[in-house]
């Protein structure tokens, strides 16, 4: 004989179930920017970005600022909704811990939008050429990073001599020379204040500013803390971060 569970015991567990699936899909990345139009570079008040996974939706703030907490690793799709802007999507791929910075730009919709689209002819996007494994990172905080970046084409092209030549036109740079030599400043940062140099996925503040241009594969030039990306966030933000690659890169350790 077959008994049937009550309606009221069903209805129970399958709501522990939905909510063991919701916990099991969080994590401990987050995602965070801001929408803004891509012509105007304005913010975009009120914009609904729902996680098309388990359906959880944050809504940008008045300076057009969103975040996600708690997000597992992997592939994660995004949909974004804005009163007056087309429906969008987008995808990110996470890892467990990490902190994304992902600015978000939407195309307004035009006059007379709902009249019939006019077929465009198409356009060859050529990517940027990666510069090989070991440069996931850089090329990863270059392809939506609010940073300056710089290849080693981009530095031979300048004719650069030295560090400083090599960034000397970037946006925000100053140089203190009155000491014995010249030193990089960011314009916003305080006074005194020198930039944080990471070298090799490395702090170092002391070999950093002297790097021979001969060995610099490419530079990540961030002026301000509006700027940093989340992974040197914690680090002395308001003077500015300088990220260098060198070609030799960090020594390899003992035994590997």
């Amino acid at each position: 004989m077959i008994r049937r569970m009550p309606l009221g015991l069903l209805l129970f567990a399958s709501l522990v179930l939905a909510s063991s699936d919701a916990r099991a899909q969080k994590g401990s990345a987050q995602l965070f920017g801001s929408v803004v139009n891509r012509r105007t570079q304005g913010a975009i008040v009120g914009t609904r970005i729902v996680h098309v996974g388990d359906g959880r939706l944050v809504v940008s703030d008045s300076f057009g600022y969103y975040r996600f907490h708690d997000l597992a690793a992997g592939l994660v799709r995004f949909r974004v909704q804005a009163p007056g802007y087309p429906i969008a999507t987008f995808v990110v791929a996470l890892t467990n811990g990490e902190r994304m910075e992902r600015d978000i730009e939407l195309d307004s919709l035009p006059d007379g939008a709902g009249a019939a689209a006019q077929p465009l002819p198409e356009v060859a996007v050529e990517a940027a050429p990666s510069l090989g494994r070991r440069y996931a990172d850089f090329e990863r905080r270059r392809s939506h990073g609010r940073g300056q970046y710089l290849t080693r084409a981009d530095i031979e092209m300048t004719g650069a001599g030295t560090l400083q030549d090599a960034v000397r036109n970037l946006r925000g740079v100053n140089f203190d020379c009155s000491g014995s030599g010249c030193s990089i400043r960011m314009a916003r940062a305080p006074m005194r204040c020198l930039p944080e140099y990471i070298v090799d996925e490395r702090v170092d503040n002391l070999f950093g500013p002297t790097v021979p241009v001969r060995d610099i594969e490419a530079i990540e030039l961030y002026t301000g803390p509006s700027e940093v990306p989340g992974e040197f966030a914690g680090r002395n933000a308001g003077c500015g971060v300088i990220v260098i690659w060198t070609r030799s890169g960090p020594p390899r350790r003992r035994g590997s």
